[in-house]
């Protein structure tokens, strides 16, 4: 009997301590639990993923098996499967439930289940109310009515011809919608800028790299191409110069395009560019208005939208465009659509999906913005939305998203545009500017658009440099009237009707212009020329002795007029050269002013590479155009 007992005694024993006690269970747990993380952490995802399953499954009260694995779903935007992972997390472990009820609702909302997750919201809100929860509410409630008031079309993915596993960002298109550019980035690092054309059956030829100019080993982002087709603007980071607002950061840049190569890259400078973010750049139509995002001191939150405008041949300081645009969170990506009246942007901070969504908002008078509209699924998605571009017809759009991939892994979209969100309907005009008799191409020749009833100038254009090209874009259904100026031939004024019909037929037109019988008038008198070295932009004690010695003679005159005009050669860029020429002439006119003569007396130009003196393909002759001439006309 006492060996029956005996041996009773050691089965219960061996039985007991066959099975491991809860404490060795959770501790076998989290041995394999970092096992996971650590082959996470050497990128072996699918490793990783199956021994936080295999946790699951024979250790179902553990709760950071649940936590990671969901987390590690959501990060690759599998909504569907991290919601099931924190779902079952919430049944299993019930002292943890209150922890994975959040981001089981948000998995849930991301999935477009959003009156699922406002059940899970309602039930575990209360007990621990606090602005996230709220912010969770709002959301879900926003996806549920963007989804119950869905626009008709689908988005569709561009396919292999344009995505690819690399991300693809901003999508820009060419005035005339013949070229398609965006941004690539190759491994996670380096970004390019790509352009693609439309094949016969409405697609696109597979993407090519734009080459070196503009793309270099640095990081070239976020293209735009301007309406004319001359300008190339972007953001380029990790700029190692020596000054304060290029070195580290990211800034704006600009190429010109004469013929069929873009020019070396050039920074905007210190009126745009300081040491925090400059990017994203979208032109205005005339080349006039330049709006981009920075996160620079004094915004209402992280990064804003800002406008600079071109006036009087410089650059002005840009302008936050405020509490209607922009939020404590972040608004990036603008782009300005042709008709010059429409802004779409991306935003975290406005009312939306979820991420970053794209939003539009209408130009009121010059200066004012309507509140922002979210653009609605399925152009917003619940991850992020980032940029964006509109055909000239307003009719078709194209925005990058990671809506099929992990997050940051953005593809370019294209979708109908609904008529609520189209622009107002634009076409254009395109030509060239030509001698009348010897029919020579005459570069940059200025085109001003105007108001046919007030004779309120509109737009401002420049033929190209190169092949005195211009494109010309113009709200449909209205009347203008232009005026062609260059210096040496007569002016050329007109009427354009812009009707509807040439929304399917641009128009193509030539400006012809007679060159004047120009004798130079007998009473005006060239008293002196500075000329300037390559980029300066000072005047030495020895030109302001010159300015003083020109000017003394004609100190007690009456009548006259005094002409200062500055001009450049042709290196750099048509735009700042303008601006270059003006800060020329500014600093020859304020000396003047000096000696006592009257504003009234001064007239103060910068033609830019207007009117050059000498040959431009010699150093000499650059030399020669490098000048500000001072003219008295009595």
């Amino acid at each position: 009997m006492l060996l029956k007992q005996s041996l009773l005694i050691f089965c219960l024993f061996a039985y007991v301590t066959a099975f491991p006690k809860p404490k060795e269970k959770k501790d076998k747990a989290r041995i394999y639990y970092n096992k996971a993380l650590q082959f996470k952490a050497k990128r072996r995802v699918e490793t990783a993923t199956l021994i936080l399953k295999n946790i699951i499954k024979k250790h179902p009260n553990f709760p950071d098996a649940y936590s990671t694995l969901g987390e590690w779903y959501f990060e690759d935007h599998k909504f569907q499967l991290a919601s099931n992972v924190f779902g079952k997390g919430m049944i299993n472990c019930h002292s943890h439930a209150k922890a994975f009820a959040k981001p089981f609702a948000k998995c849930l909302v991301n999935n477009n289940k959003p009156d699922s997750a406002l059940l899970i919201i309602n039930e575990y809100a209360l007990a621990s109310a606090n602005m996230e929860w709220e912010a969770l509410r709002q959301q879900a409630m926003f996806v549920r009515d963007a989804i119950a008031n869905r626009w008709k079309d689908s988005a569709r993915n561009m396919g292999p011809r344009i995505n690819t596993i690399s991300p693809e960002m901003f999508p820009t298109l060419s005035a005339d919608s013949q070229v398609l550019y965006f941004t690539r980035r190759h491994n996670n690092m380096d970004e390019d800028f790509y352009y693609a054309l439309p094949d016969s059956c409405g697609g696109w030829f597979t993407a090519l790299n734009m080459g070196n100019p503009p793309n270099t080993s640095d990081q070239e982002s976020s293209q735009m191409i301007s309406a004319d087709g001359h300008y190339l603007f972007f953001t380029r980071c990790e700029n190692r110069s020596e000054n304060g607002w290029g070195q580290g950061g990211c800034d704006l840049f600009m190429c010109y395009r004469a013929d069929t190569v873009w020019s070396a890259p050039e920074s905007f400078g210190a009126t745009i560019n300081t040491p925090n973010f400059e990017g994203t750049p979208s032109l205005s139509a005339d080349n006039r208005e330049l709006y981009f995002c920075s996160d620079r001191p004094g915004g209402y939150g992280g990064f804003d939208i800002y406008v600079s405008r071109f006036e009087e041949g410089l650059w002005q300081v840009p302008v936050n465009l405020g509490p209607t645009i922009n939020t404590p969170g972040n608004e990036t990506s603008p782009y300005l659509h042709i008709d010059g009246k429409t802004l779409y942007f991306s935003s975290d901070g406005h009312p939306g999906m979820g991420g970053k969504d794209l939003f539009i908002s209408r130009k009121i008078n010059d200066t004012g913005w309507t509140k922002p509209v979210n653009m609605g699924y399925p152009i917003n998605s619940t991850v992020d939305d980032n940029s964006v571009t509109v055909t000239l017809d307003g009719k078709k759009i194209y925005f990058s998203s990671d809506r099929d991939s992990v997050a940051g892994n953005y593809d370019l979209y294209e979708m109908r545009l609904p008529k609520e969100l189209q622009p107002t309907p634009v076409s254009y005009m395109k030509g060239y500017v030509y001698d009348s008799l010897s029919k020579d191409r005459l570069n940059y020749t200025s085109i001003s658009i105007n108001e046919t009833k007030t004779n309120k100038n509109l737009y401002r254009f420049m033929s190209n440099r190169g092949d005195a090209s211009f494109m010309i874009t113009l709200p449909v259904g209205v009347k203008y009237t232009y005026l062609v100026e260059r210096i040496g031939y007569n002016d050329i004024s007109g009427t354009l009707v812009f009707d509807k019909q040439l929304l399917q037929k641009p128009m193509e037109k030539n400006f012809v212009m007679l060159p004047e019988d120009y004798v130079a008038p007998i009473k005006d008198s060239l008293v002196l020329t500075i000329y300037f070295p390559l980029n300066g932009s000072k005047l030495s004690d020895t030109d302001i002795a010159a300015i003083s010695k020109a000017l003394e003679p004609w100190a007690t005159e009456k009548g006259i007029v005094i002409f200062v005009s500055g001009y450049t050669d042709n290196t750099g860029t048509p735009i700042l050269n303008e601006q270059l020429s003006a800060q020329r002439a500014a600093l020859v006119t304020k000396e003047i002013k000096k000696k006592g003569f009257d504003d009234l007396m001064i007239r103060s130009q910068g033609y830019g590479e207007a009117r050059a003196k000498a040959d431009n393909s010699t150093e000499e002759g650059r030399n020669k155009n490098r000048r500000v001439e001072v003219m008295i006309r009595r």
